[in-house]
Formats: C-alpha cells, structure tokens, sequence
C-alpha cells in the first residue's frame, strides 16, 4: 500500500458497516445526507484512506440530481437520472449506506428491469456555472424535447422518428395496442400518395380523343 501523507496510508478497500458489502476505488456509493428526508447522495470513490487512528476517509466525486442542479429538474429528465459533477469531497466512510450503479444512458435504455440501485448519467455537470457537457443533445417529437426513459415513445414507420403518445393525441393504452404507426406528417404525405395513385392528375390520352370525338 502506498503511503500518502505520514500517518495515512491508502486502503484498496472498505467494507461497509453492517454489511458485506466491499467498496473500492471506481466504485459508486449511497451516502447518508445530514437531512434524514432527503434521499442518499450519490458519488464516484476516487480514493479511500485511513489515519493513524484507523479512521477511514473517502475522496469522492459527486453525482448531482437534476433537482440539485442550478437549471433545476426539466421534463426529460429521468426519474433515475444523475449528473457526473466537477465536485470532489472528502468524507467519512461511515457516511457510506450502500452501493449502486450509474450506467451509460445507453446500457440503461436496454435494462429489462430497473432495480433501485440503478441510475444512470448522460452528463456532466459544472458545479460553479450550471454547465453541461455535452451541451446539446438529439432531440424527438413534435415537441422537441431530449428522450426520457420513463417515458414511453412510438416509432414512426414513415420518418423514423420517435414520438409521445400524449403529442400524437394517443393514450399509453392506445399507443401500446398499435400495430405499426405513422406521425400526422407521414400519413398526410401517405394519404396524399395514395390520391395521387388513384386519380390521374392530368387526363390519360384516351380521355382527350374521347372528348375531342364528343366534341364533332
């Protein structure tokens, strides 16, 4: 173990009062907040110590909530949504209740079962601004908003492109009984397709000799 300060000393791991449970460096934790009505912090372990006493420390990198953050929460964002923030802490490690797992946006999309210990971030946070990295994202619907996962979306089979049940004026219960769906721009273009098929814009030459004859 390498030494850091003198009297410190670095810990490969921690086990979690009360628990089995091992922390390590890279790991992600559930920390207890002084307000017992608030729900656990979240926080990446950069780095866990222990003093001369045997007091454990932890270094941790904190996870913001939406709610946390100077924007505040908006609609897409995620029920489980977290921001990797450039904040860094040190505290106790007896503060540590547990353990969870922040996902990738996309490893969380394709979880069949979301368990309380899983979270996600699609990310980062300046602390000190309000800034985010990246700063832009792709955007669905009529209402151009981020995707949310909580969220249920139909795909249209026209455009490709996703949208909510409420914005295409569908219920969830609705939407979950389509078979295939098409957005109010595709089905006008695919209505106007099919006019087009069944009624000649300009009259067929047939038409015109016949009218020409009529006409002597």
């Amino acid at each position: 173990m390498a030494k850091t300060k003198p009297g410190k000393k670095d810990l490969d791991s921690y086990t979690i009062k009360g628990t089995n449970k091992v922390v390590r460096p890279g790991d992600c934790v559930l920390m207890r907040p002084s307000d017992s009505d608030k729900p656990p912090y979240v926080a990446r372990v950069e780095k866990i110590e222990a003093d001369h006493r045997n007091n454990v420390k932890v270094r941790v990198r904190w996870y913001y909530r939406p709610e946390e953050s100077i924007g505040g929460r908006r609609q897409f964002h995620g029920a489980k949504e977290l921001f990797l923030s450039d904040h860094y802490d040190v505290q106790s490690a007896h503060t540590i209740e547990g353990k969870c797992i922040v996902h990738s946006f996309k490893n969380y999309t394709k979880l069949e079962n979301v368990g309380a210990e899983d979270y996600f971030c699609r990310f980062e946070y300046k602390a000190a601004t309000g800034g985010f990295t990246p700063d832009r994202v792709a955007v669905y619907c009529k209402c151009e908003m981020p995707y949310n996962p909580d969220d249920l979306m139909v795909q249209c089979e026209g455009c490709k492109d996703w949208f909510h049940p409420s914005c295409m004026g569908m219920t969830i219960e609705e939407a979950k009984k389509l078979d295939q769906f098409l957005c109010s721009d595709c089905s006008s273009e695919d209505d106007a397709k099919r006019s087009l098929n069944a009624f000649p814009v300009s009259p067929s030459l047939e038409a015109k000799v016949e009218a020409k004859r009529r006409k002597r």
